[in-house]
């Protein structure tokens, strides 16, 4: 835009956004109010990525206006990552992210943020990737929910955090092939705290575990990758 009025408007058709409100000390109100205009704006026919970085004051009506905005645009790939050094209270994300981007969206990645509960089942027909990072949920019930109908899901990352309301993390998705499992050393769990497998047409497990457990319904026999880090204070049963 500085360099030539031809390009003025390119960056209204560029396929990958990154909104990073921790770049510069910038006060928060500019940068909402840019990332909305810039978002209403845009008019690329697909964003293959939108990535939003956030800390200091942004909240769930953020969010749902810039998703909103977004779903003008078939979003392939949604990123909502939430600096937690920089905010007193976490973020909850709003129930537009289940019924706005989700007929394209191919990969999904949360980090830090907290998920409500949604009345009608959750749909993210076309979804590949899916990374749960440090997210709280309602329960148990809206993981398995989360999770179920996933007909074309092959990539799954869930690293568990402290009071995330999910004692045993049940992962039940038939086309997973790849799976990473995290359970942080600073959890306060006992042995009822863990993860159970179903995806017997995986082909890579990476599980690191501090404590809880790990229980695996049936056999894997295309495994061709294993990665398994266990550090425990008992001699139980992990696997």
């Amino acid at each position: 835009m500085v360099l030539s009025k031809r390009w003025q408007f390119l960056w209204m058709s560029v396929p990958r956004l990154v909104y990073d409100d921790s770049y510069q000390n910038i006060e928060y109100g500019k940068f909402s109010r840019f990332v909305d205009r810039s978002l209403i704006m845009h008019e690329a026919p697909v964003i293959e990525t939108l990535h939003f970085k956030l800390g200091k004051t942004c909240g769930a009506e953020d969010h749902k206006v810039w998703i909103r905005a977004a779903n003008k645009c078939s979003v392939r790939e949604l990123i909502i990552e939430i600096d937690c050094s920089s905010r007193e209270s976490p973020v909850i994300v709003p129930r537009i992210l289940y019924t706005g981007c989700t007929k394209m969206l191919a990969t999904l990645e949360l980090k830090n943020v907290i998920l409500v509960d949604f009345s009608s089942p959750v749909s993210f027909p076309s979804l590949k990737s899916l990374k749960l990072l440090s997210v709280k949920y309602p329960d148990e019930e809206f993981v398995n929910s989360l999770l179920s109908n996933r007909y074309v899901l092959e990539d799954l990352r869930v690293e568990k955090c402290p009071d995330d309301n999910v004692t045993v993390f049940t992962v039940r998705v038939p086309s997973l092939e790849r799976l990473v499992l995290f359970n942080s050393v600073n959890r306060d769990i006992d042995d009822q705290d863990g993860f159970e497998i179903n995806a017997p047409f995986l082909e890579s497990l990476d599980i690191t575990l501090e404590r809880g457990f790990c229980v695996i319904e049936n056999q894997m026999p295309n495994i061709a990758e294993a990665s398994v880090d266990v550090k425990h204070t008992h001699h139980g049963d992990m696997l």
